[in-house]
């Protein structure tokens, strides 16, 4: 069924999830379908771009990674993404797809023996550890799985080494920002200080501080999503003022901001787990920074 033959039957917008359901019940490939992740968690935070992500475990993957006309079954797709991943050695595939009514569906597909695998293991992969709801089960082979433990997802407290580390990769990338701001080349500049230095960075030392607050027990969004509601309102509002436009002056400022609030995140995540936060490692590439924003072209 199309996703506009659903609206007819509705005499509205479409009910996805049974519209898939009546698909999978159809086809005779598809033996199971698990709706997980967010739209399963009680009180999770949804809104009309949540989209629905849904495990297929099927007989045989080939027509389903070899060919992508099945995903027009639900309507035209907008636009796809493709990947392969493996899940305890053995291949799964993903297609994500947003539809030309804005629906969104995440689609993962598994191989029946993976789902007989989780139920001998009794251990939920990370895919379905946050949750998950049975849609359709044609053989019994979700009779038995895993409850989910919700851990899968949720940051380990760091060791001292992972600290330390952290730390110093933050200090180290500060340097390429430096000196590509000094030669005027914003581009690498803001890799840098965009990709390294916050998304892969401080938005981790974000992320344990916030785990501080709430002992180790929160799920932490992609890229720092869920970031705003959950930090202090005065590190939000620092993490906030690092993000600036193309002018070399406000980049500098914008730097030296990020490092301001990394050495208070990372001093207070020092404190809490009893880790010596490295004054003079800071101190030392701070002067660097400045001094290389003060050298004459």
């Amino acid at each position: 069924m199309t996703t506009t033959d659903a609206m007819a039957a509705a005499g509205g917008a479409p009910d996805v999830l049974a519209c898939l359901t009546r698909w999978g019940e159809a086809h005779p490939l598809v033996r199971a379908m698990v709706l997980e992740s967010s739209r399963i968690v009680a009180g999770a935070p949804l809104d009309r771009f949540s989209d629905y992500d849904v495990l297929l475990v099927v007989s045989d993957v080939r027509p389903f990674v070899e060919d992508d006309a099945w995903l027009g079954d639900f309507g035209p797709p907008l636009v796809r993404f493709r990947d392969a991943m493996e899940t305890w050695g053995i291949p799964t595939y993903t297609r994500l797809v947003l539809y030309r009514d804005r629906t969104k569906i995440d689609y993962s597909i598994w191989p029946v023996n993976l789902a007989r695998l989780v139920v001998e293991r009794r251990e939920p992969p990370d895919l379905l550890d946050w949750g998950y709801r049975v849609l359709l089960d044609k053989d019994g082979l979700t009779v038995g799985l895993p409850p989910p433990t919700r851990t899968a997802h949720i940051p380990a407290r760091p060791t001292e080494r992972e600290y330390f580390a952290l730390i110093e990769e933050f200090w180290w990338e500060s340097i390429y920002v430096a000196k590509n701001l000094w030669r005027d080349e914003l581009v690498h500049a803001r890799y840098s200080l965009d990709v390294v230095m916050r998304h892969e960075l401080l938005v981790r030392m974000l992320e344990w501080r916030v785990e501080i607050d709430r002992g180790w027990s929160w799920k932490p969004g992609p890229v720092g999503r869920g970031l705003k509601a959950t930090l202090p309102p005065a590190l939000w509002s620092e993490l906030a003022a690092t993000f600036v436009g193309p002018g070399l002056e406000e980049n500098w400022e914008a730097l030296f901001r990020m490092t301001a609030l990394f050495r208070r995140a990372a001093a207070e995540v020092g404190n809490a787990l009893g880790y010596t936060y490295p004054g003079d490692l800071d101190a030392g590439v701070t002067a660097y920074l400045r001094e290389v924003r003060d050298t004459p072209i």
